[in-house]
């Protein structure tokens, strides 16, 4: 009587270690392409805000129109982030009143400072998800070629026991054993593929953002802004340097 073989009859003879590490490389999936999505919801949702806040960024007048589209719109990707630690910034160093730890830093330091704590919360907030993509890259492939050791072990156990070792008998048990194999690399491959454009894109992003940083700090330092205003018939006013703003504000 010829035997069914396959997928499913594999599923239905596998034991109960061989049940876990499927439901190890179930988990590690799901968790992959979570991420997948949620990453490329998020990444499409900044890009859009960033674009908005950047048209306003060059158009603004001064620190008091960005402050108020900051405010409006809140600070959830990582240029306007940036740009409200700043005003943040600003705002606690002209309150600095008996504060010495404060009084004993330079306005321009402690604004450089503040610039790049934003910074730091920003990677650490961009790298969410890269430890989890590169734990399933890694260890995907190995549960699943353990799932085939074991599926061998007990196949050739099989085979001992009814004492028939034709390659007809030997070839479906073993070949059952190495779905595991393929499995874990099903799941292996997108969370590779994943962790490196995530990669990437936060690489560009905080070369961007670091650019935008110096930016930022020339107009709230200075008032002049490194990249063009698009009003072309009132030129904008230069924003009052952050130290004359600390000084009015004190």
């Amino acid at each position: 009587m010829e035997q069914t073989l396959g997928i499913a009859h594999f599923l239905s003879h596998v034991d109960g270690v061989g049940r876990f590490l499927l439901i190890i490389l179930l988990a590690m999936s799901l968790a992959t392409w979570y991420l997948i999505a949620t990453r490329t919801l998020s990444s499409w949702r900044m890009a859009r805000q960033r674009r908005q806040f950047m048209v306003v960024f060059q158009q603004a007048h001064g620190l008091d129109e960005l402050g108020d589209f900051v405010r409006a719109r809140g600070a959830e990707e990582p240029f306007s982030h940036l740009a409200a630690q700043g005003l943040a910034a600003a705002q606690q160093y002209a309150a600095r009143t008996g504060q010495r730890l404060i009084e004993s830093v330079p306005p321009d330091e402690f604004l450089t400072r503040a610039l790049r704590r934003a910074i730091e919360q920003d990677t650490a907030r961009l790298e969410y998800g890269q430890t989890v993509l590169a734990s399933v890259a890694s260890a995907a492939p190995f549960v699943g070629l353990f799932g085939t050791v074991w599926g061998i072990y007990h196949a050739l156990l099989a085979i001992g026991m009814s004492g028939q070792a034709s390659l007809d008998k030997v070839a479906g048990p073993v070949g059952e054993a190495l779905i595991m194999t393929a499995l874990g690399l099903a799941v292996a491959i997108p969370a590779v593929l994943a962790y490196n454009a995530i990669a990437r894109s936060n690489r560009l992003l905080l070369a961007e953002l670091d650019g935008f940083a110096h930016d930022l700090f020339a107009f709230m330092s200075t008032g002049i802004r490194s990249t063009p205003t698009r009003r072309e018939p009132t030129p904008a006013q230069p924003a009052a340097p952050v130290s004359r703003l600390i000084e009015e504000s004190a």
